[in-house]
Parts: structure tokens; sequence; C-alpha cells
């Protein structure tokens, strides 16, 4: 047992014993008014560095460079964290420097990996991640967020998906069935290999978007980000073109960490959010901005209140139930970011009812 979990279990004995791990922090009384209090302490005592004072106490790796914000431009930097990670013999794997604008309180990793070299973070056997312990009820998270935002998977009828970074393939395998017109495209060779295989009519690709014609021609009606944008290390740019890929009436699904989560602020470095290949950490607070210079028109967002509590396989009292979804919804969301971004008007009318839609423009 941590330290952190046996000072909870000494606070407040065994009554949350039964509740998921990461969904306490919601229902514990007080800890989400102590977790805020220590996020706040946490940023007056990081002073802002102007990005040449950051360089000169940080080194860059041989893949990587030092950035400034990619959402409004602010060059000071708010260092914040220093994820790491360890081999079983308790060596560190990795480790990389997490910042903070202190204009828009954006969190992005800096010295970050220089985007021509992104390929090298999964050019090696990734395939092997994503269809180890990673795959595990991946699928079932694809069906409770495809729920959350009905009906735009309801059916697929023929209109055409793009799943950017898809990985081995398993949402092109729900989407095949839903019966899109789906491709997808991935840069590992590995893993768009495997992807094939397990595919009947969707199609995976290696390679980035504009390199594949049936592709780079566009008229897509759905794009979705599974579990993507935290790689992006040029998310204008990759919006950019996205908006570019969409139809008319199209949307573009996101799923990724949420840089607002309880858990994070609870955790720190130690969040499961900052992963070795994670690059950039959004909010509902930061990424209306990117969504809006990129050209989109509006967004909604579905919280998250944790796999097994919508799947019902981790099921609570009624009324906990209750109290931890309306933490949820009106606090930070959850740990994971849900989010539909709406191209036009056209997409808004025709999938925005029922979703509370914030408009963009």
């Amino acid at each position: 047992m941590t330290a952190t979990r046996a000072i909870a279990r000494a606070v407040y004995g065994s009554r949350f014993d039964h509740v998921p791990w990461a969904q306490r922090v919601y229902l514990r009384p007080g800890e989400k008014l102590a977790r805020e209090l220590q996020w706040q302490l946490r940023l007056r005592r990081s002073p802002a560095l102007s990005l040449d004072e950051y360089r000169s106490r940080t080194t860059a790796g041989p893949i990587e460079e030092f950035i400034t914000c990619h959402l409004c431009g602010e060059s000071r930097q708010q260092p914040l964290f220093e994820p790491t990670g360890r081999k079983p013999n308790g060596e560190k794997a990795w480790s990389y420097r997490v910042v903070r604008c202190p204009s828009c309180g954006f969190l992005y990793r800096n010295p970050n990996v220089r985007p021509e070299r992104l390929g090298d973070l999964y050019a090696k056997n990734y395939s092997s991640f994503l269809s180890g312990t990673y795959a595990e009820n991946r699928q079932r998270r694809y069906r409770l967020t495809m729920d959350a935002f009905a009906p735009v998977f309801t059916k697929g009828n023929g209109r055409r998906l793009l799943d950017f970074g898809c990985g081995s393939g398993l949402f092109l395998e729900l989407a095949e069935q839903s019966g899109f017109d789906a491709y997808g495209v991935d840069l590992s060779p590995d893993s768009v290999e495997q992807a094939n295989t397990r595919l009947t009519s969707a199609t995976a690709h290696f390679g980035a978007p504009e390199d594949l014609p049936e592709i780079a021609s566009g008229g897509f009606d759905v794009i979705t980000l599974w579990s993507v944008l935290a790689h992006l290390p040029s998310p204008l740019e990759d919006f950019a073109r996205f908006r570019r890929l969409l139809a008319p009436g199209g949307v573009l699904l996101i799923l990724t960490v949420n840089a607002r989560s309880l858990l994070l602020k609870a955790h720190g470095a130690r969040w499961s959010g900052f992963t070795r290949n994670h690059l950039m950490f959004y909010s509902s607070e930061t990424m209306p901005a990117l969504l809006r210079r990129s050209g989109f028109a509006g967004v909604s967002f579905a919280p998250f209140y944790g796999d097994g509590i919508e799947s019902g396989t981790q099921p609570m009292p009624e009324r906990l139930d209750r109290r931890l979804r309306r933490a949820v919804a009106t606090s930070d969301g959850g740990n994971m970011l849900r989010a539909m971004a709406f191209s036009d008007e056209e997409a808004v009318s025709r999938w925005g009812g029922g979703h509370q839609v914030r408009r963009l423009r």
C-alpha cells in the first residue's frame, strides 16, 4: 500500500474500498476541495520562466526541441512535473519535463519531440504494446464513447470514416461491423500489418494521410482520434488537415487523457496520463482554442465516469453512483476527455441534437 493510500485509509476507513480506485477522489468527503487547493498551491510555487531561462536550465535529447505554446504562442514556461518510467530493476527507463503555459493553462512536454522524429517512438514493435495489456477492454471503451455521442455511430450506412492512428485496428473492426466505409492510418508498420489481418472490408495504411491518394482526397463524414491527440507534436497543422479532410456536415471524435483531471492534481508526476509517448495534454478549457484556430464550428464534451462504472461491470450503490456522476459532470469531466468537434453549422444541425454544443465561431 502506497503512502497516499495508507493516509486515505487512515482518514476515511474502509467505507470506500468497494469504489474503483480512480473514482474515490470524487466521492471521499473534502478530497475534491483538498486536491484543488493542492493544485493552486503548486501553481503559485512554480514561477514562469522565459524560454531562454528555461532552456539554460534544461537539456534537450537528440530527437527533441524547445517549443512555445502551440495554442496561444506564449513563450514563457511554468515547469511543473518530471514524469519518470522505471525498468523492473528500478533503473530509469525514460523521463521528460511537463510545463504549463502561464497565459492559457495548456500543459505540454518541453523540450518536445521533433515532428520529423515522431516515428522513432513507434517503429520498434509498437503493436506488441497495442495488442497486449493496453488492448484489454479497449473495444469496450470505444463502444461506451460511441454511445455517449449517439447517433453518429449508430449506423454507418456506408459513410466514410478515417481512424487516424488506427494502431492494430481494434476500432476499425467495430467501424466496419457498424457499416462504415472505414480507413485507417498509422506510423507503426507492424501495427498496420496486424490491423489488416483483423479487418474484412476496412483497410489500414502506413504513413501520413497526404501520402495516400484514397485518403488525401478527403470527403470523410467521421474522423476518429482514439488516444492519439496526446501524441501529436504539431496539433494546429494536424487539426487543419483534419478539417480539410472532413466532408460538409462531418465530425471529429476525440478521446484523450484529461489535463483537468483530479487524479492529475492528486498524483502529479505519477499521473497515469503521463506515459512515455505522450507529448501534449488537453482539457475542456484548452481544447476549444485548438479547434477554433483549426476552423471547427463547435464542440461537445461527454463526461467520463470510468469504464467499469459505465458498463456496469463495477457496480456501486445507487446513492454513490449518482453522487459520482454528479461530481464528475460538474467538475473536471473525469480522467479521460471525450469530445466531438463539428466541422460546420451543418454538422451541428445534423449531429448536435441532445448534446450541449459550445460554439467556436
